[in-house]
């Protein structure tokens, strides 16, 4: 099994376990599911001689509305992953996750990435395929969308097979991996705080600090709260009040306003 080692700036080593093909493999039809019960579900709900009647047997107005139906399925693992923090339905149900290489949480760039660069090696077949059912060649070139097809599955497979960290090319072009999170021991190392269910955040501009801001003010914090370093601490709120436009309450101590700047941090971005 692969693993993924991640030095944090604490010394402290966290591994990762590396989805397998199988996993990964398992995930993307059940996501193929959902995007096939979506395309019955319109197939059986609308009545497109409806829609040809209404645009008068316009050719490309009944082209823009197909490929208008087919955009969810088109965009799902883009929109999935970047609103589900790095899972897909799929993914969701495997437990596994898109991550950084450095152990991060990608960004929308990241994600787009991913995504575009599916035509590579999982989704030419699928673009394709809107194209050829827009212009009303699907069952004309069933056999060339077909062959297509395993092609681009083809590449993704060995992709993930064959590299060091299981990445097919969109994961090398984003600096991305998909991990599992099924050993929660070693996923746990990385979360900000620990919170209580009922937990009430006060500092909601905590959202304006980025995923690499909290883990680099958490190490701070922790390395001058156990040596006594207040003159960090202090410069610390500072930047934290710089970039929140949080200001930290006369009667609270800076150890007691960062400590809740990253509870809040933890809430307003967990699941």
């Amino acid at each position: 099994m692969k693993t993924l080692q991640i030095n944090t700036t604490q010394n402290v080593r966290i591994n990762f376990e590396l989805a397998n093909v199988g996993q990964r493999l398992l995930a993307f039809i059940l996501d193929n599911v959902v995007k096939l019960a979506y395309i019955y579900l319109i197939i059986e709900v609308f009545d497109f001689s409806l829609i040809r009647d209404a645009t008068d047997g316009d050719g490309w107005s009944i082209k823009a509305i197909d490929i208008l139906m087919f955009l969810p399925i088109t965009f799902y693992s883009l929109y999935s992953e970047i609103l589900m923090n790095g899972q897909t339905l799929g993914k969701r149900i495997l437990k596994l996750r898109v991550i950084n290489i450095e152990g991060f949480k990608p960004s929308s760039g990241d994600y787009v990435i991913r995504w575009f660069l599916r035509m590579v090696d999982f989704n030419l077949f699928m673009l394709l395929f809107v194209y050829f059912y827009s212009m009303g060649y699907a069952n004309s070139y069933f056999f060339l969308i077909y062959m297509i097809f395993l092609i681009g599955k083809t590449i993704g497979f060995f992709m993930i097979v064959f590299t060091k960290k299981n990445q097919r090319v969109g994961d090398m072009a984003a600096n991305t991996v998909v991990v599992s999170l099924k050993d929660e021991a070693s996923f746990s190392k990385t979360i900000l705080e620990n919170i209580k269910e009922d937990y009430k955040p006060i500092y909601a501009n905590v959202i304006k600090l980025s995923d690499n801001d909290a883990r680099i003010i958490k190490d701070t914090y922790v390395r001058a709260r156990n040596k006594k370093d207040y003159n960090t601490l202090i410069k610390l709120r500072v930047k934290i009040e710089e970039v929140t436009d949080v200001k930290k309450p006369k009667e609270t101590t800076d150890l007691d306003f960062i400590a809740t700047i990253l509870k809040d941090f933890n809430f307003y971005t967990k699941d």
